[in-house]
């Protein structure tokens, strides 16, 4: 399964934690994906998409 954002295409970003000691482990941040219907299509979409897409959803119907 794809952990990509159909909207905006934006996907997982990667990155270090650090311990106490400053030793660097890679961690990985994904996005975070719900399902919509939006215009009558299933699509799975990042919750910044959603926030943005919700006033056009509202001019539109």
């Amino acid at each position: 399964m794809a952990r990509r954002c159909d909207a905006c295409e934006r996907g997982p970003l990667t990155g270090n934690t650090r311990s106490h000691s400053k030793i660097a482990s890679k961690t990985r941040r994904l996005v975070n994906l719900q399902t919509k219907t939006i215009s009558g299509v299933k699509m799975k979409v990042c919750t910044r998409c959603i926030r943005t897409l919700a006033p056009k959803e509202k001019t539109a119907a």
